[in-house]
């Protein structure tokens, strides 16, 4: 019969292997998890860029039938409902170009050791 001590340090090794095994489990499901997830959005992100290259028309980003669903549940709640911009209001067809007059540089600030600790109060 073994004595206690070789009992209560097999149980502890016992259990650290168990806490081990554990974990790598967990982080093998999140890594499944992760690599699906990056390959649905890179599949997503296929997907719109074909359709946004073959010039296909405006794409609703929410269908019509659940934007319904919504606005009925926030009415019997009696939550407001706030008024949803459309999808033209919301993407623009062409990037914004920032106008150069408004970028600054650091060279046209002063950080100056003298001027920030005269600065008053």
């Amino acid at each position: 019969m073994p004595s206690e001590p070789e009992s209560a340090a097999a149980a502890f090794t016992r259990a650290g292997q168990d806490a081990v095994t554990h974990a790598r489990r967990v982080a093998g499901t999140a890594l499944a998890r992760n690599v699906r997830h990056r390959e649905d959005n890179r599949e997503l992100l296929k997907a719109y860029a074909r359709h946004r290259l073959s010039g296909g028309g405006a794409v609703e980003p929410t269908p019509r039938v659940l934007r319904g669903a919504a606005a009925r549940f926030r009415a019997a709640c009696g939550l407001p409902m706030p008024h949803l911009p459309t999808e033209a209001e919301l993407v623009r067809s062409e990037p914004e170009v920032p106008s150069p007059a408004a970028r600054t540089s650091d060279d046209e600030e002063d950080f100056s050791q003298l001027r920030i600790m005269s600065r008053e109060p």
